[in-house]
């Protein structure tokens, strides 16, 4: 390509985070410190990642290296190619959201990269699910910042909250609610979608959700939801399936039991200001793929606000 494509435009610059490490089961084990970039020049695009591993216990091994990443990148707004040496793969962009899957030679993992790019244009909310074969092995995610320089103040606050573990409001009614983008499985945006997301706290453990979409993509449904550790399941009248969170991200495979169509929903929900305390945040970034039988009909991606 002579120009680069739009989602190379959104990620130009460097970026900078400290996203967690978690193991299988939700529990955090340390932190990546990344600064990465994505070039594109003379119509070559190579990405670039330097940092390090700090703690990472059972996983310390597999994913300390000794040199930074550099990769190259046929760049397309259709499949984004990763072409190695440090990692071999595709991604496709939905607008703001790039849905990854390559593999590490290094970390020796299949990974699923899921990178959202918030409305302010500045911010990037980051996860990679890590894979042996089909087995998850770890998780890193955490909050990206675009700024030349690294932002202390930031850093600092990454620092604090990325061990905390995702957890919605458990004795307060309420909601969060927001405007969301839809995409076709083409790549093309269908239009805006208004997601609320109703709770009526049952106990400390269980809440009934209220779940509405409208405008672009009509959907109503409730589920009982229950908490156990960092694992969530969705207990009907209209859906069952379950989740598993790391840290602040929670990861949804959802099954719908009403209606003649065969449809779930593979998502993140990434509660951005979690904080230590008994507490649960109010900004909400989500990540819904929408699945006709096993065909992707569409991805939902925004941020949700408390109310």
């Amino acid at each position: 390509m002579s120009e680069p494509s739009e989602w190379q435009n959104r990620i130009a610059g460097e970026w900078h985070g400290r996203p967690s490490l978690f193991n299988d089961k939700g529990v955090w084990c340390g932190y990546e410190d990344i600064r990465r970039s994505s070039v594109f020049e003379n119509g070559t695009t190579t990405y670039y990642m330097d940092g390090g591993l700090e703690g990472g216990g059972e996983l310390a091994g597999r994913f300390r290296l000794g040199a930074p990443f550099a990769f190259g990148v046929i760049d397309s707004d259709s499949d984004r190619v990763y072409t190695g040496p440090d990692f071999f793969g595709t991604g496709q962009p939905y607008g703001g959201f790039v849905d990854a899957h390559y593999y590490g030679p290094g970390w020796q993992v299949d990974l699923n990269t899921w990178n959202h790019n918030l409305p302010d244009g500045e911010t990037q909310v980051y996860s990679s699910v890590l894979y042996q074969g089909w087995t998850v092995v770890g998780c890193f995610n955490g909050v990206y910042k675009r700024r030349e320089e690294p932002p202390l103040d930031f850093l600092e606050a990454e620092t604090r909250n990325g061990p905390v573990p995702f957890i919605l409001p458990t004795k307060k009614a309420g909601g969060y609610e927001g405007v969301c983008e839809l995409w076709g499985a083409d790549q093309k945006l269908i239009g805006d979608v208004t997601v609320t997301l109703e709770l009526e706290p049952i106990d400390l453990l269980r809440t009934r959700a209220h779940v509405t979409w409208s405008g672009a993509a009509e959907r109503s449904y409730t589920v009982e939801q229950r908490r156990d550790g960092t694992r969530m399941f969705y207990e009907g009248p209209d859906a069952w399936g379950n989740a598993q969170a790391f840290g602040r991200a929670n990861f949804p495979s959802v099954h719908f039991s009403t209606g003649t169509a065969i449809t779930k929903i593979k998502g993140r929900e990434f509660m951005i200001d979690a904080t230590p305390g008994m507490n649960a945040g109010e900004t909400l970034a989500v990540t819904y793929e929408v699945f006709d039988g096993n065909t992707l009909s569409g991805v939902i991606h925004g941020v949700l606000t408390w109310r």
